[in-house]
């Protein structure tokens, strides 16, 4: 049952189910695993940290389940004296673990590196956790460029459904580590706004509409009708605007503004070196964000995404709006308001500066930043690793 919430998206009623078995099976180290997860993402880190304690303590395996990573996730660490150092480095010293686990080692070390300003130990762990991952790595770039050229040869599409009443999706879609999880907490602050994270229902759309040809408006206004059934769900009768952040989208832009010819487009853009630092520095599970962990990789993404993107302004200019991060940290309140203003939003009074605690769930690579004031220790964070990480130099400095 906990797994099926959690697969839904309904991560609160999949915490409450788990942390009830646990009352049932207090000694069950998996289900601590899982309620530990689930934690993170609802914003609880003590309770999420408490768990993850638990199956460190009763679990061998427990450096197998994704546990360092995820203990690394719920916490800013002030010095190097703090246990997990430790922890991790001690996790390093077995010889049973698999490529993936030792990989998430160096990762959970070098992001603790990183807050203690550590940069030549961060970069040499993070250089350690990337070798590992890529090693095993399914993502190809062949694959890769043909999908992108194919879409890039595609006829644009003529027909649209009609306008769904009451709903209005929001794709907030670039580069991962782009702002994109920042700016769809923030959004979702104003009223009548649901945001359901990162969606895989327009991806899997595409996949059927676009290998059929160009699909009539019949076809176009019953996928419209599944889009926004899954999205409205049961827990949000009164919103209109429904924020769907998965960065990919922008893959099928065009896709999104035949079903929805309302919709509203957010390109979220970045320093590319910061963007590709950031990148390189997350242990993904999804295989495919593979991509990540060679930045030769990154930076074939980022001018694929560039020009996808380039293709859609041209195309739709009235539905497409492009934001920097570097404005969205300088200045959030004027650029969410403006952005809000233009997606037809009514105006809100909360602060977009504020710390975002929502309590929407999080399960990207930001769940811990997105909750936190915004600030700008990320911007020009590259320049902190420019002496141990050259390939930083080849990418551009917008």
């Amino acid at each position: 049952m906990v797994e099926l919430l959690d697969d839904c998206g309904r991560k609160r009623d999949a915490a409450a189910v788990a942390e009830a078995a646990l009352t049932a099976n207090p000694d069950d180290p998996r289900l601590h695993a899982y309620a530990g997860m689930l934690a993170i993402q609802l914003g609880d880190f003590e309770l999420a940290r408490k768990r993850y304690s638990y199956v460190l303590e009763h679990e061998l395996r427990a450096l197998e389940w994704h546990v360092p990573i995820g203990l690394a996730s719920t916490l800013r660490y002030r010095d190097a004296s703090h246990p997990d150092f430790t922890l991790f480095r001690n996790g390093l010293q077995r010889n049973d673990l698999s490529d993936l686990a030792r990989a998430e080692l160096h990762f959970s070390l070098g992001k603790a590196h990183d807050d203690v300003g550590a940069y030549a130990e961060a970069a040499q762990h993070y250089g350690q956790g990337n070798a590992l991952r890529k090693r095993h790595s399914s993502w190809s770039r062949k694959a890769w460029r043909r999908a992108v050229e194919s879409r890039l040869a595609t006829r644009p599409l003529t027909v649209t459904a009609e306008p769904t009443t009451g709903f209005t999706p929001v794709f907030i879609v670039g580069m991962l580590r782009s702002g994109t999880t920042l700016l769809s907490q923030v959004l979702a602050r104003y009223p009548h706004t649901c945001n359901r994270g990162e969606l895989a229902v327009l991806a899997r759309l595409a996949q059927q509409l676009l290998l059929e040809g160009a699909p009539d408006r019949t076809t176009l206004q019953h996928a419209a009708s599944e889009y926004a059934r899954l999205s409205r769900q049961d827990d949000a009768p009164d919103a209109r605007w429904f924020i769907d952040k998965q960065p990919l989208n922008l893959r099928y832009v065009d896709l999104a503004l035949a079903l929805f010819p309302d919709a509203r487009i957010i390109h979220c853009r970045r320093n590319p070196r910061d963007n590709a630092l950031s990148l390189w520095a997350q242990c993904f599970i999804e295989s495919v964000h593979d991509y990540a962990y060679d930045f030769d990789d990154i930076a074939l993404v980022m001018r694929d995404g560039e020009r996808m993107m380039a293709r859609w302004m041209r195309l739709y200019p009235n539905s497409i709006r492009a934001v920097r991060y570097e404005d969205l940290i300088a200045s959030p309140s004027p650029v969410v308001a403006e952005l809000a203003r233009w997606i037809g939003m009514p105006p809100s009074a909360v602060s977009s500066s504020a710390a975002t605690q929502s309590s929407d769930p999080i399960s990207t690579a930001s769940l811990w930043q997105a909750r936190q004031p915004i600030h700008p220790r990320s911007v020009d964070r590259w320049k902190h690793y420019a002496p141990y990480i050259p390939e930083l130099l080849k990418l551009p400095e917008r």
